[in-house]
């Protein structure tokens, strides 16, 4: 047993299988991607950046029921409403702190119209914290931004909502 080890040893087994491995793979296809240029898959469900979707019409979705007020464990969400003259409700303020958010997508489970959702970019870098306070405007830029995807998403997910 002591001369099996000792002639293996000698004869540097371990190098030549790792050779015949880089040789196996060297010639078959390659499984990464060249990643700021090729994005791999996203499944429906990713939780990204947030995003105010908006009606085909052009009206805000939310209708300032603060459910994902509530439902937010980070208490990253602040929302301010105002009674409307045909009797709806509308918010003034729709803030969203993500340095607090986690990302778990409460807010978008809870939300009874669709109105708060996370997008699929995950690209969303700063260099400012100021830039992670995200207000109304910019959540409905973003919702603007990503309807095609946003929409496609949720049609994906609802047979299993």
């Amino acid at each position: 047993m002591k001369f099996l080890k000792q002639a293996s040893s000698f004869f540097l087994k371990e190098i030549f299988i790792g050779h015949a491995l880089t040789l196996k793979y060297f010639f078959k296809k390659k499984v990464t991607i060249n990643y700021p240029y090729e994005k791999g898959p996203l499944s429906p469900r990713f939780r990204g950046e947030h995003a105010l979707r908006r009606y085909p019409n052009g009206e805000e979705r939310c209708i300032a029921c603060k459910l994902c007020e509530a439902i937010c464990p980070a208490q990253a969400i602040v929302i301010e409403a105002e009674g409307r003259a045909d009797g709806s409700r509308r918010t003034t303020k729709y803030d969203i702190d993500m340095m607090k958010c986690i990302y778990c997508g409460l807010c978008q489970e809870a939300c009874p119209v669709d109105a708060i959702v996370e997008s699929p970019n995950f690209e969303f870098a700063t260099e400012t914290r100021e830039e992670l306070y995200y207000n109304k405007e910019k959540l409905l830029a973003n919702g603007e931004r990503y309807e095609y995807a946003l929409r496609g998403n949720i049609e994906a997910d609802a047979e299993y909502r």
